[in-house]
């Protein structure tokens, strides 16, 4: 049932529509108006109410033949306008609905018809018409570059064979290219073949001839971000086969990688521009003061300012550090280290800094000699780095000749950061209870202390003292402050094989401890140059292990030049010293020593003074030396 009335409804309404429609044919047919298009009823009501109004506003007295004026221009506000230029300059055909009332392309065949003439909204007097006029040109050019940014970007889709994130990325950053492509397509309507062909067309010839899209491949496979590559194509300013002339350049002086961009774009905008004659002559002028020919690529691509120079500028540079004592290879050597020495900071930034280094006392030649060593400091500030550490040298009681020795042994110290660096390491000691100035004493005696790492270097050996050397806690100030060099040993390979002989040696942990405390460079001596030494003392010289422990010392004398010649001495001559006595000593004390002691035991023998005279640590008899010889069987028998 409900079937049939949808039926009968919709019957019902076609019959309706139809009549209407052979009523309003009849009507029409009698003015020869012939509707060739059927519509829908919406579309055919609007259509009749229309010519409804027409005829009612027509005047009835004027004929059909008289001529009718065009409707009067409508004035339209600016966002109308502006749609209805953009529409005029797209570069493709946009969807249509059924019914639109403007072509959308420039292409279709009633772009007359359907589209207005823009003279009819852009032609009026009056300077705000005026303003708007330019504003128009403007928003024309703006869509107008829009255009040529899709143009291009199609370019490296289709020919480049790029993906279209890369494509729409390089293309953003094409500025200047864009309006040179424009520029040129522009310039090309001027010529007979060019003349009746469209923008886009005009666009893509100039697109091609300029070889953009094969480029752009080169420079991406040369590792240059694309980011990198629309600048150098911008600076090219349309001149793209001078960028491919230039990389060619760069390559046979060895510049490579992402370096060949760095070079394009911290050269300067006149890079391309530069005559190769003119870059050789300073690569050639570099290579005869120092400066190796398979280091130039490295040099240049750091420095890439020095492309941008004048050969006598370069000179100049050059005699400036030369004229400081160095000779042509500590100049290569240095330029090698750091190459934006030579091209990257003024004479003046220059001058400043050598006048400062020469404050600490140093010479001319002195400070050559320091730049050629450590040419870093040139990039060092003078107010933020250099200033606030020497004040904190002075708080540390570090005289100036003392920072002088700091500069000269371990310059890199004046390179790095006081505040993450050096200052954590300081607290670090004065934790330990070291006081500030034997701080100050260690950081001159060995200032490689303050380039270690606090958590990698420092922290762990002195764990390691305090746990597998029997340094105690109350030692262990002393033992750092005495040997700061203890904190830059390998614990793997020297600390730990030490440790380990001298507790195969029968010394006990806690006596170990109080040999360190006593000479802390006892671990960092070499275990092969230990014992042929501890032999000797053994052996040769028959002397007990607590001898050793009393006097660790011993291992810090050489067992050719002193150990031996002395002893022999004192057994020629019959006389026994300890350790201390017999080592620590210049060669004519030790000889007054063995005078002296001869001349008391001639008086002893021949009865002028009494045995109590003669001093006990230094006393020795026939009865002791054959003991020596008996003990000296007994060790080689037990070894």
């Amino acid at each position: 049932m409900l079937l049939h009335c949808n039926v009968s409804y919709y019957t019902s309404t076609f019959s309706f529509i139809s009549s209407s429609l052979r009523r309003q044919d009849n009507a029409n047919d009698s003015q020869d108006t012939v509707i060739r298009r059927r519509h829908n009823a919406r579309s055919i009501s609007l259509y009749i109410r229309h010519n409804r109004d027409l005829k009612l506003n027509k005047n009835p007295n004027e004929s059909q033949e008289t001529f009718v004026p065009p409707p009067p221009r409508r004035d339209l506000d600016g966002e109308n306008r502006s749609k209805l230029l953009e529409l005029s300059l797209v570069t493709r055909r946009t969807p249509q609905f059924p019914g639109s009332i403007y072509a959308q392309s420039a292409s279709d065949a009633d772009i007359a018809s359907s589209l207005p003439s823009l003279r009819n909204f852009l032609g009026s007097d009056g300077d705000d018409d005026g303003e708007s006029e330019r504003e128009m040109i403007v928003k024309a050019l703006e869509i107008r570059r829009k255009v040529t940014k899709e143009i291009i970007k199609e370019s490296l889709v289709r020919k480049g064979r790029f993906g279209i994130t890369y494509a729409t990325n390089v293309t953003d950053r094409l500025g200047d290219f864009v309006d040179h492509v424009m520029i040129q397509a522009a310039a090309l309507k001027r010529l007979p073949e060019f003349s009746e062909s469209r923008f886009n067309l005009r666009a893509r010839t100039v697109i091609e001839d300029s070889n953009f899209v094969p480029l752009v491949r080169w420079l991406k496979h040369h590792e240059l971000s694309y980011n990198r590559i629309a600048k150098i194509i911008c600076m090219s300013k349309g001149n793209l086969d001078s960028i491919r002339i230039m990389i060619e350049w760069l390559k046979s002086i060895h510049v490579k990688g992402e370096f060949i961009a760095v070079a394009f774009l911290r050269s300067g905008d006149n890079i391309l521009q530069r005559n190769r004659e003119e870059l050789n002559e300073i690569v050639e002028y570099l290579e005869s003061n120092g400066v190796r020919r398979d280091w130039m690529g490295y040099v240049v691509g750091r420095c890439p300012e020095l492309l941008s120079f004048s050969m006598e500028e370069v000179k100049s540079r050059v005699d400036f550090f030369l004229k400081m004592g160095m000779n042509q290879n500590d100049f290569g050597t240095m330029v090698y280290d750091y190459p934006k020495i030579i091209g990257f900071f003024s004479f003046q930034v220059m001058e400043k800094k050598i006048n400062y280094l020469k404050e600490f006392g140093l010479s001319t030649e002195e400070v050559g000699r320091l730049l050629a060593y450590k040419p870093h400091l040139m990039g060092c500030s003078i107010e933020e780095r250099w200033k606030p550490l020497v004040k904190y040298f002075y708080y540390l009681g570090i005289p100036k000749e003392g920072m002088k020795r700091i500069l000269v042994v371990k310059p890199i110290l004046y390179c790095i950061d006081l505040e993450k660096t050096i200052a954590p390491k300081v607290r670090f000691l004065q934790e330990m209870g070291i006081p500030n100035e034997a701080i100050g004493n260690m950081l001159v005696k060995f200032p490689s202390l303050l380039t270690n790492s606090l958590y990698k270097k420092i922290r762990p050996v002195v764990i390691f003292l305090l746990t597998r050397a029997g340094v105690t806690q109350k030692d262990i100030g002393k033992v750092i402050a005495m040997d700061p060099a203890l904190l830059g040993c390998s614990i793997g390979t020297k600390l730990e094989p030490n440790m380990r002989y001298y507790i195969s040696l029968g010394i006990r942990f806690y006596q170990l401890g109080e040999m360190i405390a006593d000479f802390p460079m006892l671990l960092r001596y070499n275990v092969d140059n230990l014992r042929p030494k501890y032999r000797y003392l053994r052996r040769t010289m028959i002397r007990p292990l607590q001898d050793l422990i009393e006097f660790p010392r011993f291992f810090s004398y050489s067992l050719e030049r002193r150990i031996i010649p002395r002893h022999t001495i004192m057994v020629e001559n019959r006389v026994n010293f300890k350790l201390r006595y017999m080592l620590a000593c210049t060669d004519e004390e030790f000889e007054r020593r063995v005078r002296d002691k001869v001349e008391r035991r001639e008086r002893f023998e021949a009865g002028l003074d009494s045995e109590d005279s003669q001093p006990s640590d230094e006393n020795i008899s026939d009865q002791e030396i054959a003991f020596s010889d008996e003990a000296e069987e007994e060790e080689d028998l037990t070894e």
